[in-house]
């Protein structure tokens, strides 16, 4: 029986519409790891691009078993696609970029360099960054700080996707929305040994940029959902249970109020006795709900990132493959 093929890197790189880039995204990425003295294997996603982007990444996979090509049916989203290569990486390391060329392959080595120095995760940080000050490097500045702020995780550029993970680390993250860019947050709640890097960052050959202000919102919701996640996960009860103490000592107060109104046999106020009642149910019903919680953290199994790998087609599956083959997921009526 033949043995998996098993790399010691894996390069993540979602695409949409980037066609024009995407041989020269290849090319670099095989200059910048030829060297390394470490299997390589290189993961495209193609989140549902309009252009050609798939055409020109299968005929690359065709001719090197070393690429493997995934295809969404519609676009996803950045996270989710990052999320599916990340889901079928084989390396012990993993690291994602963008594919608009933006960034820089050469800085790959310097990565992995510095996670065998002991880190878990990475970031890259884009210190001579080459985009519109007023719609892109402002906004930016600001939201990293806001985000250090809440998160507790001080990072210089959550937004740089090019970044390295130990695969065990980055496995166990739950990714969608927006979420790539909190990766660092959502893994501190493990307490992995993070580092950052400056990094190369070049101005946008081709195409349009995917970002704008209209991310603001997205991004605004996902960091709520960050800090409830990392500063209530671990104990949902007591956060629920903190919900309820305001009704239990309201509906304590007017019960009270209650039996001592039936022991003087004096009349009873029917709105003050249903708001008791009313209160008691909610309490029961929040404490309920921190423990339902506390039975989900401890058994759950959240998989939200491989919601868009139902219909994904894969080109492409490593050195062991005589020829690259395309299995596509079956549909569901």
């Amino acid at each position: 029986m033949k043995e998996e093929f098993r790399p010691g890197l894996s390069v993540v790189v979602p695409l949409f519409n980037e066609e024009e880039s995407v041989p020269l995204l290849y090319k670099a990425l095989v200059d910048a790891t030829k060297d390394m003295g470490v299997e390589v294997e290189l993961i495209f996603v193609d989140d549902g691009s309009r252009d050609n982007t798939f055409g020109v990444a299968e005929k690359l996979a065709l001719e090197d078993s070393r690429l493997r090509v995934v295809k969404f049916r519609r676009n996803y989203g950045q996270t989710p696609a990052m999320a599916a290569g990340i889901d079928l990486a084989r390396g012990e390391l993993i690291i994602t970029m963008d594919g608009d060329l933006q960034n820089d392959p050469r800085d790959i080595p310097n990565f992995v360099e510095k996670i065998n120095e002991g880190f878990d995760i990475v970031v890259g940080w884009r210190h001579n960054r080459q985009d519109k000050l007023i719609t892109r490097k402002i906004p930016s500045k600001i939201a990293n700080w806001i985000i250090g702020k809440v998160t507790g995780v001080p990072i210089k550029d959550n937004g740089c996707s090019l970044k390295a993970f130990r695969a065990d680390v980055i496995k166990t993250v739950p990714l969608y929305s927006e979420m790539h860019r909190f990766i660092p947050a959502m893994a501190s709640i493990a307490g992995p040994r993070l580092a950052e890097i400056k990094v190369r960052h070049h101005a946008r050959q081709f195409g349009e940029s995917k970002y704008g202000l209209s991310r603001v919102y997205k991004v605004l919701m996902d960091l709520l959902t960050i800090k409830t996640i990392s500063g209530f996960s671990a104990r949902p009860l007591s956060w629920f249970a903190a919900l309820a103490l305001p009704f239990i000592i309201l509906s304590s107060i007017m019960a009270v109020w209650v039996a001592s109104r039936l022991i003087s046999t004096e009349s009873l106020s029917l709105p003050i006795s249903g708001s008791a009642l009313f209160f008691a149910t909610l309490s029961i019903f929040l404490i309920f709900g921190g423990a339902l919680g506390e039975l989900i953290n401890a058994t759950g199994d959240q998989n939200v990132s491989k919601y868009s790998l139902l219909t994904a087609t894969e080109l492409g599956a490593g050195p062991e493959s005589s020829s690259a083959s395309a299995a596509e997921a079956p549909e569901h009526e």
